[in-house]
């Protein structure tokens, strides 16, 4: 794909919009809650788990590496993984009725920038990064869609889709100050890809993987395995 600003805005919308088409999954199955229905739902997190983690290992920190010092490397590593831990502690103290959406933005706009920065020079990846964020942000907007729905009891179904469907043009907003202000500073784009890497890293291991574990069930983190499967077989495809 030529990297145009126009298809770069594009590609970050269409990546915006997976978590709408999760929102949306989430709010038009009926099944009855069950033990396959909460197996499946624990499987849909621990596959957003390794997608996140394939992001971190295939897209995020192969350039941070590239570009940066050792010791800048380390820095906005662990920042990214410290300020995520000081949200998700802030977050708990609202009783997290929010907290699922909250994240996914926390790793989506640090991701939309960089893939509007790297898009000018290097299409493949912010193609595979545009590609990563719209298949993690599915699992992530289903799970986001129903923790509102359990803690937002006053709003309705539209309303819900109607705020995903808006945020998926976060997207080309942040894409577009990366593509404008950052495409001429490499390691600026690489610091904030570790640090979304830093910030990822905890969340995943903080929130996801607890969440994907089900007492005496050993099938949903097979979930985790697929997911970083698929991002393994969309670095090798694009890269």
């Amino acid at each position: 794909m030529n990297a145009t600003l126009p298809n770069i805005l594009l590609v970050a919308w269409l990546s915006g919009l997976g978590a709408f088409l999760g929102a949306l999954i989430a709010g038009l199955e009926r099944f009855r809650e069950n033990q396959l229905k909460r197996e499946i739902i624990h499987g849909v997190i621990a596959f957003g788990g390794g997608i996140l983690l394939a992001s971190v290992a295939f897209a995020l920190t192969p350039e941070g590496i590239k570009d940066l010092s050792a010791l800048h490397l380390a820095l906005v590593f662990i920042a990214g993984g410290c300020v995520f831990c000081w949200m998700d502690i802030w977050l708990s103290k609202r009783q997290g009725s929010m907290a699922q959406l909250m994240a996914m933005l926390m790793d989506y706009i640090p991701e939309a920038i960089s893939l509007g920065a790297v898009f000018g020079y290097n299409p493949r990846l912010g193609l595979l990064l545009a590609l990563m964020i719209g298949i993690q942000n599915v699992p992530e907007g289903f799970n986001a869609y129903r923790e509102l729905r359990q803690n937002q009891r006053r709003l309705r179904i539209k309303a819900i889709l109607v705020i995903f469907f808006a945020l998926s043009f976060l997207g080309p907003l942040v894409a577009s100050l990366g593509y404008f202000l950052l495409q001429e500073r490499s390691s600026v784009t690489a610091s904030i890809m570790m640090f979304a890497a830093g910030g990822i890293l905890y969340l995943v291991f903080q929130d996801i993987a607890p969440q994907a574990r089900m007492n005496r069930h050993w099938t949903p983190p097979l979930g985790a395995v697929l997911g970083f499967m698929v991002g393994m077989l969309c670095h090798q495809v694009l890269m």
